[in-house]
């Protein structure tokens, strides 16, 4: 987990730096302050510290518990290492926080370690009516992260009863932090009529829900998930402005997951919300089909939408647009939009809204074979399922591919579009007629597995048996599949480590870029995705972190051995100071290489080669709609050293990989 004490050595940088002003504020604390906060964190990090050493917090609801408590540590530590004291009322905030989780850690170690029977017994926040923050430990990065949780009347986690979820997602706002998020939230009563467990979710800050800011989404739900019973056929996600594009990306890229879903304004398209008139790079363009909400259009056939604009607001046109492309494709949603307003609700427009969800929720949505349809696309196999349908493998990488399957008279017909290798569930159909050939489905695999594969050859499509079934997941032709398709960034979605050498290298200007690559990477990481980076030496490296963690690997096969002992298997040559890729040769002292791979140690897994995320703290700061991949699955880069330490950077080569991680002749 993240580590609990906050270093004295930040506590007195941070002290520094605003007595010298280095680090602006736009209202800062009087050094004074600064003493008072950090003396108040260090007493309530003991108190974390002390609950953590029992062995009673290790089950599954003390870990909960334990995390509701460590939260408001990691909140008032990340304000004060980062300086984030927007405005005046933020110290305030801070001191409350502070309060706030000294009494849930004075209130769990009375009550559940003295009583040490956490099934029977509950701190006083558990089943709080109203609105309480509360906290999981991320498996990104073992990192504690919040969210709000509102609990109507009568909801008992040891009952019987499913309660309905809405998940709220929340717009910009450049001032908020974990902090400002307990304080806009902790304490808050139940609105007048709700009959439903709602989430807020702090999606690790502003990033529009991308990369782990999505994955929070999802750690945040299925906490919510374990701590209550939640009915999983009424959870209804919805968000505005920036949680309006959260909403159109999550909705449509999982649309099989929500009874309904609710985009308020946001940002579909990146060429238009940016006003781009020329593509970017192709690497770059390619991958922009990851995140451009309104290339999924056609998978609002799945999930029913309502979606809201006011009338004078200029974010109003990413409804009517994707309202428009799903149209074209037979599609509807719903559209409401407010009469005269700007980027706000109008209040008759917004029960008109939440009416249409309150009746989908009531439906529940369909799964199984109560979905007798599925329309689904996908330019990513990141997002490669919708029910009872799954594409494994596609042909060409960042290409649409599309499927369409109905149950027909006992049967399934399929039709498809850019697509290599799928699974259906067994059960909808005794055949699967799949672009015209008709194969078993119902009896397929001797009837022994819950899907069944499919897989494209040069004559058509072919029902895979059991024992060639049971080697699907092994993937041992190695192709892209979801988890494994790249590019870069996609490795920070999930667990990773970042691994540096232990020995030196002679090739001190190329070792100076991957020090400063890496440092950048933590600070931007921590400030931005609200998370330090786990970090280990090369002789560190256990067979566990292999098992459960993409590797960052930085350094050369000079000075990093878990490198060196890879190199032979990865699609490159590096030697004598010079890099070989895509059949061109560069030197390493001026150019550094970044990948991402199958790690050939565990292929479920990716390796990655100095690099961390490749957009950077002015693409945080401009706008979410700039947090796109800007070096593919592999790219050289140019740099050279600035007079302040820093690099400059320029790509001189980057390039996709292909459905079977090759690089085409072309590249």
């Amino acid at each position: 987990m993240n580590r609990i004490f906050l270093p004295i050595i930040v506590r007195l940088l941070v002290f520094m730096l605003l007595i010298s002003g280095s680090v602006v504020a736009a209202d800062p604390p009087s050094p004074e302050v600064v003493t008072e906060l950090t003396d108040g964190l260090r007493k309530l990090q003991a108190q974390v510290a002390e609950l953590q050493k029992n062995p009673a917090l290790q089950s599954r609801d003390g870990r909960a518990r334990f995390a509701d408590v460590a939260v408001f540590a990691k909140a008032v530590e990340w304000m004060l290492r980062h300086n984030e004291f927007p405005k005046k009322d933020y110290v305030k905030q801070a001191r409350r926080a502070i309060e706030l989780g000294i009494q849930r850690a004075r209130d769990l170690a009375a009550n559940d370690l003295a009583a040490n029977d956490l099934a029977n017994s509950a701190p006083s926040w558990e089943t709080r009516v109203g609105t309480t923050i509360r906290g999981y430990f991320s498996n990104v990065d073992g990192s504690v992260q919040p969210y709000a949780l509102t609990l109507p009347e009568g909801v008992n986690p040891r009952s019987g009863s499913r309660w309905p979820l809405h998940v709220k997602l929340h717009g910009r706002a450049n001032d908020m932090n974990e902090v400002n998020f307990i304080s806009r939230h902790e304490g808050r009563a139940l609105p007048a009529g709700q009959a439903w467990i709602q989430l807020d979710v702090y999606g690790r800050g502003n990033n529009a829900y991308r990369w782990a800011g999505e994955t929070d989404v999802f750690e945040a739900i299925a906490d919510v998930r374990r701590r209550f019973r939640i009915d999983d056929n009424r959870v209804t996600l919805h968000g505005f402005s920036m949680g309006g594009a959260g909403a159109w990306h999550l909705g449509l890229h999982h649309p099989a997951r929500w009874s309904s879903v609710g985009p308020g304004a946001g940002f579909v398209d990146f060429y238009k919300y940016q006003k781009q008139t020329e593509h970017r790079p192709s690497w770059q363009h390619e991958t922009l089909g990851i995140y451009d909400s309104i290339d999924y259009s056609l998978n609002a056939a799945n999930v029913p939408i309502c979606t809201y604009g006011g009338e004078n607001d200029d974010q109003l046109v990413a409804s009517t647009s994707v309202v428009e492309a799903a149209k074209q494709l037979g599609v509807d949603i719903k559209l409401v939009i407010g009469p005269g307003m700007g980027h706000k609700f109008h209040p008759d427009s917004f029960r008109e809204f939440m009416a249409f969800h309150a009746e989908k929720s009531r439906a529940g949505r369909r799964r199984n074979l109560g979905r007798q349809e599925i329309r689904f696309t996908t330019r990513s196999l990141r997002y490669n399922e919708c029910d009872w349908l799954t594409i494994h493998e596609t042909e060409h990488v960042y290409d649409p591919s599309t499927v369409d399957a109905h149950m027909i008279n006992g049967n399934v017909e399929v039709s498809t579009i850019n697509v290599a290798m799928l699974s259906l569930a067994r059960d909808v159909g005794t055949y699967a007629i799949i672009d015209g050939d008709r194969l078993p489905c119902y009896d397929a695999a001797d009837g022994l597995l819950p899907n069944v594969h499919f897989e494209k050859t040069a004559d058509g499509w072919t029902v895979l048996d059991y024992e060639a079934s049971k080697l699907v997941s092994d993937n041992l032709d190695l192709n892209k599949r979801h988890g494994l398709q790249g590019p870069i960034d996609d490795a920070f979605m999930d667990a990773f480590l970042c691994v540096t050498g232990a020995e030196t290298t002679p090739d001190k200007a190329h070792a100076g870029w991957v020090a400063w690559t890496l440092q950048r990477f933590e600070h931007e990481f921590d400030k931005w995705l609200r998370a330090e980076v786990r970090t280990v030496k090369d002789t560190d490296v256990k067979p566990d972190m292999i098992a459960q963690n993409n590797l960052i690997l930085f350094g050369d096969p000079s000075s990093n051995a878990v490198l060196r002992k890879i190199l032979p298997k990865l699609p490159i040559q590096w030697q004598d100071g010079e890099i070989t890729v895509g059949g061109q040769s560069f030197a390493t002292d001026t150019h550094g290489l970044s990948m991402i791979y199958p790690n050939p140690l565990n292929p479920r897994r990716y390796v990655v080669i100095n690099s961390g995320h490749t957009f950077h703290e002015k693409d945080f700061r401009a706008s979410n709609s700039w947090l796109f991949p800007r070096l593919g699955d592999v790219a050289v880069q140019q740099f050279s050293r600035n007079a302040d330490g820093s690099y400059a950077e320029e790509t001189v080569w980057a390039a996709n990989f292909d459905a079977y991680w090759a690089l085409s002749v072309a590249e």
